[in-house]
């Protein structure tokens, strides 16, 4: 196993590009818990760097043993160097790159009835991540990351995740427009959300294929897509209160559809 003991190593450069999103084919994993995710779904890990010390520790060994038979590039890593590897405050015991998941609108819109959210201009990557977390946990089919979306396989939105992004299908497409558009040429009923004006969250049936259109933090959804939507959808609340978090309207609308779609077995079939 190679070691890594200086932070001028071209590995290192390689790494922080991948942290600043500056490479569009590779994602960077950040620590133990997403690089076992990476693995366990089957993703090409490039590179993997694990720091020196952590080596003795029965976890991270078996880690590696499964990169190392995997035939993974594995190096060891100075406690510096991985300072450098490691984007977070405190460095994580181990880092690797991996290609990011190769995606088509075909894949999103492949299910019979799917239930795709449609993040729009979601630019915290904290939010994004917690938006693929929620989507997965819920039954949503697919995500697409649209507009002036955080990239969902930067790290921070990856770390977000807790993994989801690298199961769930998702799609970026920088044009919003077009992501609706593709969304309703696959069937789909759109769905925007709004903080006045729409159908409460519970009034609305959803059943067959849904694209649920999230707005980003602060302005929402530009007006045109509200406006050319299928459906507008509210999520009732009490005064002073007048909008929540992106992940948080995500989560209530996934899980009202999910309530939905379990209570009547037939909804799925309902499209076809």
């Amino acid at each position: 196993m190679k070691t890594l003991s200086s932070r001028h190593n071209p590995l290192v450069a390689r790494y922080r590009a991948a942290a600043r999103g500056e490479t569009r084919d590779v994602m960077l994993l950040d620590g133990m818990h997403l690089v076992a995710e990476a693995v366990a779904a089957g993703a090409r890990i490039r590179h993997a760097a694990v720091e020196m010390d952590a080596m003795n520790i029965t976890e991270v060994g078996r880690l590696v043993d499964t990169l190392t038979r995997a035939k993974t590039d594995v190096a060891m890593a100075s406690a510096s160097v991985m300072d450098a590897l490691s984007p977070v405050r405190s460095p994580s015991t181990i880092v690797a790159l991996a290609d990011r998941p190769a995606m088509s609108a075909a894949r999103v819109f492949e299910e019979a009835a799917p239930l795709v959210v449609v993040a729009v201009d979601v630019q915290d990557p904290g939010n994004v991540g917690a938006i693929v977390r929620v989507a997965e946990a819920g039954g949503a089919t697919a995500l697409v990351a649209a507009g002036a979306c955080a990239d969902p396989f930067g790290w921070k939105a990856l770390r977000g995740s807790m993994g989801s992004a690298l199961r769930l299908p998702i799609l970026v497409m920088p044009d919003a427009s077009r992501a609706v558009d593709d969304a309703r040429r696959h069937g789909c009923r759109i769905v925007a959300t709004t903080p006045r004006g729409g159908r409460t969250l519970f009034d609305l049936d959803y059943a067959g294929p849904i694209a649920v259109l999230i707005g980003g933090e602060g302005p929402g959804l530009p007006p045109a897509l509200v406006e050319d939507a299928d459906e507008r959808v509210t999520i009732p609340m009490d005064a002073p209160v007048e909008s929540l978090n992106a992940a948080v309207t995500a989560a209530l609308i996934v899980y009202e559809a999910r309530r939905q779609r379990t209570r009547r077995p037939d909804s799925r079939s309902a499209a076809l």
